[in-house]
């Protein structure tokens, strides 16, 4: 049964638009992706706020969802694109309510508490935020590493004035509004709150000439492409920091940093287990009957598995060291291949009689286990 969007976003079906925007900003932090790596329970429940919210806050699909329940929605929201009809993904919603740039890019650190880099200091010096880059890469690239290049757009530090946002010799004034404080105090009846100075942007200072590059901002927009390495072992959720890629610093502030977050792509055989993989692996009956040898698929290649006589359904072999390589080293897991024994399909009919004589032939010393349960359900049937 579907849950109603108003409990998910713990709020009453009489929420303002303010109270459920303050209700997702707190749980979307709480369950993000990047502060719970690994834990899919909390990734589906980062899906789910952002599948309510984005509803909800929406008046439209409000009032249809108010009259009509979930299925007003049902086929157009599976947690990672179009939500209610929209289009958009849980990282999409979680970007737009915080203030994302688009791209995937905002400050983690406004977000997540990173610290010092997001400070602006005496003199308007400000570092560049930290930008996030999805990426999802194929799961033998997950195995082995791969090199990737990716495209992204950024604000970068204007190269013209420095990111000082000033032309060549231009002077500079202390700002009235602030008196170079970079602020200005608000009085909201007995608060009185901080806010950026809206004339000089929290620099404390006026541009006599704004550099005609940038116009001021110190800023400029650049699109760039960068090679990403990634090491062997990866698995979903993991986050890889590429120093100093993030949007540019002004007036002398350092760049951010850039993430790339990867997600792995399923593979067809394949399924892995913290850093063992686990590959179901149909075999003949007449081998599972009279053993014998059985090619099995492992990510280096493939391995011979010698099977022996009467080995049964859902037997599980062990393949040391064909596993995943750890990706803070220390070797590799194992591979564990599950033997499923194949029953036969459209037989002719020479085949079913000599079926049928086979079976005819068979003693309770060939069938041990279905005699066992024979015995064990006679006994409890006959208790009744």
């Amino acid at each position: 049964m579907a849950k109603d969007y108003y409990e998910v976003l713990g709020v009453k079906k009489t929420a303002t638009p303010d109270e459920m925007k303050k209700a997702y900003r707190k749980l979307a932090i709480q369950y993000h992706p990047d502060r719970n790596p690994d834990n899919k329970e909390a990734e589906e429940k980062f899906k789910e706020l952002a599948k309510a919210y984005e509803v909800l806050s929406n008046p439209e699909k409000r009032a249809r969802y108010d009259q009509f329940g979930p299925d007003a929605f049902t086929g157009t929201g599976n947690g990672t694109a179009g939500f209610g009809g929209g289009g958009f993904s849980a990282e999409d919603i979680f970007s737009q309510v915080f203030g994302g740039r688009g791209g995937g890019g905002f400050g983690f650190e406004d977000l997540f508490g990173g610290g010092s880099s997001r400070r602006r200091p005496a003199g308007g010096a400000r570092d560049g935020n930290d930008l996030r880059y999805n990426m999802q890469i194929d799961f033998i690239d997950a195995v082995f590493g791969v090199d990737k290049e990716i495209a992204i757009s950024k604000m970068n530090t204007c190269e013209t004035c420095k990111g000082s946002g000033a032309e060549a010799g231009s002077k500079k004034s202390t700002c009235s509004q602030c008196q170079g404080r970079g602020q200005v105090v608000m009085q909201q009846g007995f608060f009185s709150v901080a806010q950026e100075c809206p004339r000089c942007h929290a620099t404390g200072q006026i541009i006599e000439k704004p550099c005609k590059k940038c116009h001021g901002e110190g800023q400029v927009k650049t699109d760039k492409k960068l090679k990403v390495h990634i090491p062997p072992g990866v698995d979903t959720g993991s986050r890889l920091r590429v120093s100093g890629e993030g949007e540019g610093g002004v007036r002398g502030g350092l760049p951010g940093d850039l993430y790339v977050v990867l997600r792995v792509r399923e593979h067809e055989l394949f399924k892995r287990q913290g850093n063992d993989i686990i590959c179901d692996v149909p075999i003949p009956f007449n081998i599972a009957t009279l053993g014998g040898k059985v090619d099995v698929p492992t990510v280096t290649g493939k391995a011979t598995l010698r099977l022996k006589e009467g080995t049964q359904n859902n037997t599980t072999q062990r393949l040391p060291g064909k596993g995943m390589p750890s990706i803070r080293g220390g070797g590799r897991g194992d591979m564990y291949v599950n033997l499923v024994t194949e029953v036969p399909t459209s037989l002719s009919s020479e085949q079913q009689e000599l079926l049928k004589k086979f079976a005819q032939g068979l003693s309770t010393k060939n069938e041990p286990k279905q005699n066992e349960f024979k015995r064990k359900a006679a006994q409890f049937l006959g208790s009744e």
